[in-house]
């Protein structure tokens, strides 16, 4: 029987003997950290389970190497050592527990490659090419033997995955990792059997795959990913992609069809698209490359939408959808979808938090999930609790995230807003394009608040004293933070405008427009003023612009901004506000920055005066969000959440 809400997205798929029960798998995702066997730990199949437990048909895990000088750092799975056998069989039997089939990605770094094995002696990286890498380590050509040896690798990594439990192995063939220095001809500049042509380049991805063919069996599903364009000058295109895809069809049982390299930072944000690119950039690869094999093709690339992921199945684009990012920020987002409450879905915004925290803090996280990092200690219900009378002040993402889990615990929860709606800060951004998804993560939050019985009052500003006479338990204190306004000469002329000015489908801004802060929050607003039309001059005390961005974020917004009309001026100060702009000490000097409208988005600082007053309310006051300090939405969701845990 066909589902009512998605008929084609969660029609089940049967690949070799396996059936998969809808059409959304979970990319590949690997994990932060591992211990010191460079094991799966406990956190990590906590986390990678979660993403299984709501509904996915398939969940991958990231980056198996299958040789240990393949590997580029230290936070992959070593598949050449059967001490692996233990975690990954857990591993499986988390997924089969959740009725989701398990599969692992097969990789090899070549000359990517960083991280040095303990077990190697004389430690050199290898690939199609005598080089040094970009980080300076210098990468040996592979030898005829070299090659062998690495592709029975792939087959002794595949029959170690299959042993383990697994429902199907992954290959990974793109993104510039080993299989695609050899089919590139960016990467490739070998004169044998291995380099030149198509034919000589495919040579060594076919072999692995024969070899992983050998190693589990004719029934057993292979998943291949490939670049359906490598997206640069000197890569290969969309029309090589389809010749590569010819050549792969029937001998793999899923062609993945992704984009990019890793090697270049303008393509890194196509393969992981930014909030900047439009969802579903990557499907077009897909959807070409489907025209010519007759092998079931996956796509993905920044797809949240249930609706759009239903339209590609059902147009024929492609046979599955894969999602990473969309599957820790939702991951029952599939169940929702199929009972119908696509309303109840959290859309991911493409913030790149996940990316920071794992790159950096080495651990999981996402800006609007606070379970995410912290699977292990949800595997069990926290300890129930004698209900109890809360008062939340502040109706923006931390707000109502504690009312939320608060009444979702049992308490009876009020919520004061002084606005006339819910969102907080983030509603500055509901008309802005690339922030329709953190727009529409209050959206959810609002309706969260109602179905959880949350007593909403809005417009209603309320009083330290009205608060105490509440007689509540606790007090949930997110009442925000407020703009710092730098102390300039006509700063509080008509011409100064705050982000408010921004909430308005049309901005209350003119043609020309200055903004004084060039952080995160100014660079931001610079992009959509240029969409816009507007002429728009960032003005930066600092010596670099958007310095609290997350890099990967940054390196999308200097993608746009190189492109655009934006000046951005750093170094430089304003020193008064006039009637024909901003007048300024630069590099060059004093200078007036000629503008219509001048926007205030010198940053937020919490109200500590205002915020102190509602201590001793009640016998327990918790803070959370800005009011504690300025900061991103993560911190806002994650103490909102844990704050109503302790209630």
């Amino acid at each position: 029987m066909e589902n009512k809400y998605y008929p084609h997205l969660a029609s089940p798929i049967t690949i070799k003997n396996v059936t998969f029960k809808n059409r959304i798998f979970g990319a590949p995702m690997s994990n932060p950290e591992m211990d010191p066997d460079c094991h799966m730990r406990e956190e990590d199949i906590a986390f990678h389970a979660n993403r299984g437990r709501g509904g996915l048909a398939s969940v991958c895990i990231g980056l198996g190497i299958v040789e240990a000088v393949g590997r580029s750092h230290t936070k992959e799975i070593i598949l050449y050592d059967d001490m692996s056998l233990p975690s990954l069989k857990k591993m499986a039997n988390e997924f089969h527990k959740h009725n989701c089939m398990a599969t692992m990605e097969l990789a090899h770094g070549g000359k990517i490659g960083a991280a040095r094995s303990q077990s190697a002696v004389d430690y050199s990286l290898i690939g199609p090419n005598d080089e040094v890498n970009a980080q300076g380590v210098p990468v040996k050509a592979m030898t005829e033997e070299q090659i062998l040896q690495t592709a029975e690798a792939f087959g002794n990594a595949a029959k170690l995955v299959k042993e383990a439990g697994f429902d199907m192995v992954f290959i990974h063939g793109g993104h510039g990792w080993l299989l695609e220095q050899f089919s590139s001809p960016y990467f490739n500049r070998r004169t044998d059997r291995w380099g030149g042509s198509l034919e000589n380049r495919m040579r060594f991805p076919l072999l692995v795959i024969e070899k992983v063919r050998e190693a589990v069996g004719p029934n057993f599903p292979i998943e291949f990913r490939m670049s359906g364009s490598e997206c640069i000058p000197e890569g290969y295109d969309i029309d090589e992609g389809v010749r590569m895809a010819k050549m792969l069809d029937g001998k793999v049982d899923i062609l993945h069809v992704s984009a990019g390299i890793h090697e270049n930072d303008d393509v890194f944000v196509i393969t992981h698209p930014s909030m900047f690119i439009e969802h579903g950039c990557n499907v077009k690869y897909a959807a070409e490359i489907k025209k010519h094999v007759k092998t079931p093709v996956a796509t993905l690339g920044g797809i949240n939408d249930v609706d759009m992921m239903e339209e590609i199945i059902a147009s024929g684009k492609a046979d599955i959808i894969e999602v990473a990012r969309q599957s820790i920020c939702d991951p029952f987002f599939p169940e929702k979808a199929f009972s119908g409450h696509k309303d109840d879905i959290t859309q991911c915004c493409r913030c790149y938090t996940c990316f920071f925290n794992y790159l950096t803090n080495r651990n999981f996280c996402c800006a609007f999930n606070p379970v995410i990092g912290n699977e292990l200690d949800h595997k069990h219900a926290f300890p129930p609790t004698t209900p109890k009378k809360v008062v939340v002040i502040g109706g923006g993402p931390g707000g109502m995230e504690a009312a939320i889990t608060a009444a979702g615990r049992g308490h009876s929860v009020s919520l004061y807003e002084k606005r006339d709606r819910l969102g907080g800060q983030i509603l500055h951004e509901q008309h802005i394009p690339f922030k329709k998804d953190m727009y529409h993560f209050v959206e959810v939050l609002a309706k969260r608040c109602e179905t959880a019985g949350v007593d909403i009052h809005l417009n209603a500003e309320v009083t330290p004293e009205e608060v105490a006479a509440m007689n509540a338990d606790v007090v949930v204190s997110a009442i925000g933070a407020k703009p710092i306004v730098p102390p300039i000469p006509g700063i509080d002329k008509p011409i100064v405008v705050g982000l408010d000015a921004l909430e308005a489908a049309e901005p209350a801004v003119g043609q020309k427009v200055a903004i004084l802060g060039g952080g995160l929050v100014g660079s931001e607003l610079s992009i959509y003023l240029d969409m816009l039309g507007k002429d728009v001059t960032v003005i930066e005390m600092k010596d670099t612009w958007a310095e609290d961005a997350y890099w990967m974020h940054k390196v999308a917004m200097d993608q746009y901004v190189r492109k655009s009309h934006i000046q951005i001026r750093t170094q430089t100060t304003a020193k008064e506000i006039t009637d024909q702009g901003v007048l300024c000490n630069g590099p060059e000097g004093e200078v007036l920055i000629e503008a219509d409208t001048v926007v205030l988005a010198a940053g937020m600082k919490s109200d500590r005066k205002a915020a102190d007053a509602f201590y001793n309310t009640a016998p327990r006051v918790f803070e959370v969000g800005d009011v504690i300090r300025a900061g991103r939405v993560v911190d806002a969701t994650s103490l909102g959440y844990y704050r109503a845990i302790d209630i």
